[in-house]
């Protein structure tokens, strides 16, 4: 096992050095950078360069590359191009605020759509798994954005249940009751966005086993349908429901954008939407380069999480 997980790291360090890579080519592409942003019309040319000169801009590209990537090393990304603040700051703040919101709301909807699935997998030929389907599917055509309007609209507006916009009252920073009425409305557009496509990929997995051969030899067996759907068809569809929780690691960190935005939620996916209106590409790489270094990372995990479940893997890979 541990040697299994070296051996994929090994291989992780090349994927994620050249993440790098293309996001520093993309930076430098870039029509201006940090100095220009900071530059004034009273500067003369010499300050200019020196300004230059101190951050490393006159080098050569490769230099500058080792540079900028020891740095990031250093959870240093660099300054905004707007507000001037260190990106590697802001992260810090965001990024918590970003799993604390989706987190709970994709462990929610995987529970729910284990349930829901693995129900309408074993009835898919009757009404009650016809009707989970289809309801997902409409799950799945609708958009984000209208079900939170919708949410914002009856429970801020019509019946002024709960707060609309942000993460706290402003001055009511540790108040946990608060917390959780400002957590509640896109909490609920987040599960509702991740559930139907959920429900589905795990309905078709349940399916799949139910055809298999062995179902057949332990209903043959006499065993109930109860211990065949949790004892076996469970256990062999925590597979691909493992390779889904790997899927599911750079949504921590973009996976609420729209979410976000519409609530106002001080999150990694607001941040990143402003600094794409904005043009601050600084943040927009930082960003996009700690998504791909959670791609590569939730692929690791989702290696070990299927080595782990099916012994047959294991043996067959180690």
């Amino acid at each position: 096992m541990a040697k299994y997980v070296v051996k994929r790291l090994l291989y992780a360090i090349p994927l994620v050095l050249l993440v790098t890579i293309l996001t520093f080519i993309l930076i430098q592409l870039a029509p201006y950078d940090a100095v220009d942003s900071s530059v004034t019309p009273n500067m003369s040319a010499e300050t200019i360069a020196m300004i230059r000169q101190q951050k490393g801009l006159d080098q050569p590209a490769i230099v500058q590359y080792f540079y900028w990537l020891k740095n990031i090393f250093h959870w240093d990304f660099g300054y905004s191009l707007v507000g001037h603040q260190s990106i590697g700051e802001s992260l810090l703040q965001k990024i918590p605020n970003t799993i604390v919101l989706v987190l709970p709301s994709y462990v929610t909807a995987l529970i729910l759509a284990c349930i829901l699935g693995i129900f309408a997998g074993d009835r898919s030929d009757k009404f009650s798994g016809k009707l989970i389907e289809k309801l997902a599917g409409i799950g799945i055509a609708t958009p984000t954005f209208w079900l939170a309007m919708l949410l914002i609209y009856f429970f801020g507006y019509h019946l002024n249940l709960l707060p609309i916009i942000g993460m706290r009252t402003i001055g009511v920073e540790n108040d946990l009751l608060d917390f959780l009425k400002h957590f509640i409305l896109p909490y609920i557009t987040l599960v509702f966005a991740f559930t139907p496509e959920l429900i589905r990929y795990i309905r078709s997995a349940t399916m799949r086993q139910l055809e298999a051969e062995y179902v057949l030899v332990q209903r043959a067996f006499g065993a109930s349908k109860k211990e065949i759907l949790i004892k076996h068809v469970f256990k062999n569809i925590m597979t691909p429901i493992a390779i889904q929780i790997g899927i599911f690691f750079p949504t921590m960190i973009t996976g609420a954008i729209i979410t976000e935005s519409i609530y106002s939620w001080p999150g990694v996916g607001n941040f990143f939407l402003t600094a794409a209106k904005a043009l601050d590409y600084p943040i927009i790489m930082a960003i996009v380069l700690l998504s791909s270094v959670m791609v590569i990372i939730g692929n690791l995990v989702a290696d070990v999480l299927v080595i782990l479940i099916d012994p047959r893997i294991r043996g067959g890979r180690l």
